[in-house]
């Protein structure tokens, strides 16, 4: 799986983790959030799904990593939705796998999930369902309005 960091160019999920690493080893002092999410824009025979990584140093900026790929699917709306939270739990369990390897404390919060639905629409029917997924995993979950990782990082790339 190739990410893409608009800083630093195309790179693999081991690259993108250590990215990701030196920005925290470069402010060890602060706190940080690891937020993963994704978006999608169905085709006629295909979806585009984009899985963004967002490092964030609390209060100070932070930096974003993205993933795109073509799927064909022909389906609904609904297991569009459920594919884009299994891919960002996948590439949350890849990133949450290299953390355990770390010795040191990173000063990571929580890591968040950003899901692409919300109260309002035809999304607000799987709220439920999906916010599951994601806790029942072990990550926190977030949707619209305070879903950003998704709604507009992921996002901004899937057209």
């Amino acid at each position: 799986m190739k990410f893409i960091s608009p800083t630093e160019g195309k790179m693999n999920i081991k690259n993108t983790y250590n990215s990701i690493l030196s920005f925290i080893k470069d402010k060890p002092e602060q706190k940080y959030k690891l937020i993963i999410g994704t978006d999608s824009h169905p085709g006629f025979r295909e979806s585009v799904f984009v899985t963004a990584i967002v490092i964030y140093r609390v209060g100070h900026g932070g930096r974003y990593f993205y993933h795109k790929k073509n799927v064909k699917m022909k389906s609904g709306f609904k297991k569009r939705i459920y594919h884009e939270v299994s891919r960002s739990l996948k590439v949350a369990s890849k990133i949450t796998d290299y953390i355990s390897l770390e010795d040191s404390a990173l000063g990571l919060e929580d890591i968040e999930i950003h899901i692409d639905v919300g109260e309002n629409g035809p999304s607000s029917e799987i709220i439920k369902e999906v916010v599951g997924m994601v806790v029942g995993s072990g990550y926190d979950a977030l949707i619209k309005p305070d879903s950003y990782a998704a709604s507009n990082v992921a996002d901004k790339y899937t057209k």
